[in-house]
């Protein structure tokens, strides 16, 4: 999956190859708005007057488009490994939330 940005908003999309278009979605919204093009600037378009109208939408609405985080949540562990975590973190001078939290940011895996 590929990211384009407008305004501070993220849209993911993909190329559906049987529709031959590009089709997306912008994330971290309180709803779902989606975009589509046949090209990387008609998806760009696309994605810039979805957000405008979105944004416009939630204001004539009074309601706040994006998703809220807190920068907390929950994960639920094997016992055992919740163990190893804490005496981990014990043992790395950290707190179980810092070494998680520093584990996370290291992975290769998150973008």
């Amino acid at each position: 999956m590929s990211v384009l940005n407008y305004k501070g908003y993220q849209g993911c999309f993909e190329y559906d190859q049987e529709a031959d278009l590009f089709h997306g979605q912008v994330v971290n919204l309180a709803d779902i708005v989606t975009f589509q093009g046949r090209s990387i600037d008609e998806l760009k378009e696309a994605l810039a007057e979805s957000v405008e109208d979105y944004l416009e939408f939630c204001r004539l609405k009074g309601k706040t488009p994006e998703k809220p985080y807190s920068g907390r949540f929950n994960v639920r562990l094997d016992p055992e490994f919740h163990v190893r975590l804490a005496i981990q973190a014990k043992n790395a001078g950290k707190s179980l939330n810092s070494l998680v939290a520093d584990l996370l940011s290291d992975s290769k895996d998150i973008h």
